[in-house]
């Protein structure tokens, strides 16, 4: 898989500063400087390794925030990233350091958010993937449901687009329609179509894909366009009565 051959000393190249930049030269024998960790993301950045980076740290943080990591969800963080067995050595290294260390979630949550800012469809995959990720053991916990809520507001998203994904997780029977479209029942349906048509635009894997989501994990936004196909025919239907 092309997003994880040497993803952590394929980072030496970039100006990763932050927390990011921290772990990964902590991991490299403090190849990365400290000058360099007060940094940004560099613009040149490969957004694929990005964000698969970004998913093993977060799904580090919320392994444990319910005060113990189950072995569905180390499965699932393994399954859902399709991380080969050639590199579960240099990914299980990243992982168990975010795990270990003592920085919280958030400083990780803030540097994802700066560099795709103007991308919310992007962090709403993050989002949308972590909930993948608690689910694994069958049941998401009050502390990792907190935690993924606290981690949308850093990354700007407002309620109605956090309800938006939650809904969205639901079996087409059991979604409310209006929800996943970020609309209200009284609202007109030329009104709800607009909303339809852009989150459509906004959740097309090709569009993701070309802002840094990886194909290894584009499964989740397909079934988010599932649920915005499901949840238009439902009103459609709803409008129609």
């Amino acid at each position: 898989m092309a997003i994880w051959g040497s993803l952590i000393g394929g980072m030496i190249g970039f100006s990763l500063g932050g927390p990011f930049g921290m772990l990964l030269g902590s991991l490299l024998g403090g190849k990365i400087s400290r000058a360099r960790a007060t940094s940004g993301f560099s613009a040149a950045a490969q957004g694929q390794k990005v964000f698969a980076l970004s998913l093993i740290v977060l799904s580090a943080k919320l392994s444990k925030a319910d005060g113990q990591v189950s072995r569905e969800e180390l499965i699932a963080v393994k399954d859902k990233l399709k991380i080969p067995d050639q590199e579960l050595d240099q990914v299980g290294k990243i992982f168990n350091k975010a795990k270990e260390e003592s920085i919280g979630y958030e400083p990780y949550a803030k540097q994802i958010a700066h560099f795709y800012k103007g991308h919310i469809n992007v962090l709403e995959e993050v989002i949308n993937t972590l909930f993948y990720i608690a689910e694994a053991d069958g049941n998401v916990s009050n502390e990792e449901f907190k935690m993924i809520h606290h981690i949308s507001q850093i990354f700007g998203l407002n309620e109605i687009e956090f309800n938006g994904i939650v809904e969205g997780r639901k079996s087409s029977d059991k979604l409310n329609p209006y929800v996943v479209l970020e609309s209200k029942p009284n609202d007109n349906l030329a009104n709800i179509r607009k909303k339809y048509l852009k989150l459509s635009k906004e959740h097309h894997p090709d569009l993701l894909l070309s802002k840094g989501v990886p194909q290894e994990v584009i499964d989740e936004s397909k079934a988010k366009m599932r649920a915005i196909n499901s949840a238009w025919d439902q009103v459609q239907k709803l409008k129609s009565n």
